[in-house]
């Protein structure tokens, strides 16, 4: 990978850092001491990152530095990050690139929740790895096990959680671009 390569990424790699931490631009604005239009430049690709902004990024995620700039170490191809909590629920990154494709590992709390179906731009694919996941999707409220799948275009009003009846660990693959995963989930028959 290029150093062109690595600095072009660097952008959407803090803005999805931001997002899934739940963070707005004036909040890390507020804890780096950099303006919200330089945050933002920065975002965008407009601005090109330097040590002097990367440095309190990263100690406001609290990550180290070559998180933010995303340079793989060499000759080693497997994917180390930090679990990251967001909503109560826990998901490691499975993927070191932003944009594209995203896979995460996700471990959902024994809880119930009431369903809030929302819509945004992508396609998800959900695999059960051990557990019940509910699903609504649409007019559909189905129960997920282990060894099922599910796939779905994210403008589809759609909201997933635990049955409260215990926890639930699954696989979650989304493109942001509407990326298919080609995987479909077989209905059980009664």
């Amino acid at each position: 990978m290029t150093t062109d390569e690595v600095l072009a990424g660097v952008g959407p790699r803090l803005r999805q850092m931001r997002k899934e931490r739940e963070v707005t631009l004036a909040a890390l604005s507020e804890a780096t001491g950099i303006s919200v239009s330089t945050l933002s430049r920065l975002e965008s690709g407009l601005r090109k990152p330097s040590l002097e902004l990367l440095l309190p990024i990263a100690r406001a995620h609290q990550v180290a530095l070559d998180e933010l700039v995303g340079a793989p170490p060499a000759d080693d191809p497997r994917v180390r990050s930090k679990p990251i909590v967001m909503g109560g629920r826990t998901l490691w990154p499975l993927t070191r690139q932003p944009g594209g494709l995203q896979a995460y590992k996700v471990l959902e709390p024994q809880r119930r929740q009431e369903p809030d179906p929302r819509t945004h731009e992508g396609y998800e694919w959900l695999y059960v790895l051990s557990g019940k996941l509910r699903l609504v999707l649409g007019e559909h409220d189905v129960v997920l096990t282990a060894g099922e799948a599910a796939e779905f275009d994210t403008r589809v009003p759609h909201w997933f959680g635990s049955t409260g009846e215990g926890p639930v660990e699954f696989l979650s693959l989304f493109g942001p671009q509407g990326e298919r995963m080609h995987v479909r989930a077989r209905p059980k028959r009664s």
